[in-house]
């Protein structure tokens, strides 16, 4: 038996069983994303300390915050931010759109070991949660499903995807990849390589991908295209075009899958005294800040940030209010500069 002199909390059985406050509640309503060995040790702790539910208080918990979570991946970067200069643009839109809905926005990295719905959701700290970035799409559908399955708020930025109905807002990133894909050939240009990722870890770069590629065969050129994988650095962009330039495979045109991966592809040809756009054509994807900044001035694939941001918050304030919402794919527009050689 535990005696206490005070009247007991729901934060003194979260300390005496080794759980979260949100753990806590969950036991206590036999919740069974709460496995019945924790359960019973919740359970009995709260009779011995002869705890009550506090009926306003868990009222209140149930009102709304007015209160949105955004999740960021934290993804590998030159600098110390750990975030994707791609969503760094979108993260000023979003905040806007929540500031325009009369909502704070909770900004945090994504820990796939938390139960988000717990953490944001369950315990009142947020009325959905925004999702930005992952690393393994194979493990981060994991947690897409246990949101959906915990009846979780959210939506996420991608591609939609038919094995878990939860709502994306995205890119057309096939159309993307597409339309600079058919701009090189328009150029004359007849050999390619495609650096990034295009297996179902990265979907976007998979679509990215596809589009490139049934654009070379609709030409009859799919069999002058090589393939490098990369992830979205620039250390990696420049790892993968020194692997072209070692077997001899370097072509016209090199199409990367973000605009990160294209600055390393830059600064790794620019060591090898290999000449942007004469030699070789260098595209990217996400038409980033700085991408019209580098030597030379990069052609891209841009994706509206802008309104990604406002169809973010407005879709997932819809959800929050029980109002049917659904998928939605932005088109994608080519930034035509320097480094194709068309500018």
């Amino acid at each position: 038996m535990v005696f206490m002199k005070e009247k007991a909390t729901s934060f003194d059985i979260a300390h005496l069983a080794g759980v979260s406050q949100s753990t806590v509640s969950r036991a206590l309503n036999n919740s069974p994303l709460v496995n019945q060995e924790t359960r019973d040790r919740v359970q009995r702790i709260a009779r011995d300390l002869n705890y009550k539910v506090d009926k306003n208080a868990s009222n209140l918990r149930k009102q709304k915050s007015s209160t949105i979570a955004l999740l960021l991946f934290e993804d590998p970067t030159s600098d110390d931010s750990m975030i994707n200069p791609f969503f760094l643009a979108m993260l000023g839109s979003i905040t806007r759109a929540c500031a325009q809905a009369n909502y704070d926005l909770l900004v945090s990295f994504q820990n796939l070991d938390d139960d988000w719905h717990a953490e944001y959701e369950d315990s009142n700290k947020a009325d959905g949660i925004i999702l930005l970035g992952y690393g393994d799409y194979t493990d981060y559908q994991n947690k897409v499903a246990q949101l959906e399955s915990q009846g979780t708020h959210f939506v996420r930025w991608g591609a939609p995807d038919e094995a878990h109905p939860g709502v994306s807002i995205g890119c057309d990133n096939y159309q993307g990849g597409q339309s600079i894909t058919s701009h090189l050939i328009g150029l004359g240009k007849t050999s390619f390589a495609f650096i990034g990722d295009n297996g179902d870890h990265a979907p976007e770069f998979k679509a990215r991908f596809n589009g490139y590629f049934e654009t070379l065969q609709s030409h009859g050129l799919d069999q002058s295209s090589v393939q490098r994988n990369a992830i979205s650095t620039e250390d990696a962009g420049s790892e993968a075009v020194k692997s072209l330039l070692q077997s001899g495979e370097l072509p016209q045109a090199i199409v990367c899958a973000s605009d990160l991966i294209a600055m390393g592809v830059l600064r790794a040809l620019r060591q090898a005294k290999v000449n942007v756009p004469d030699d070789v054509a260098v595209v990217g994807y996400d038409n980033i800040a700085v991408s019209a900044y580098t030597t030379p001035s990069l052609t891209t694939v841009q994706q509206n940030t802008k309104l990604a941001g406002e169809l973010l918050v407005n879709t997932l304030l819809k959800a929050i209010n029980n109002e049917d919402v659904q998928d939605y794919l932005m088109p994608a527009d080519i930034i035509i500069r320097q480094s194709c050689g068309s500018e």
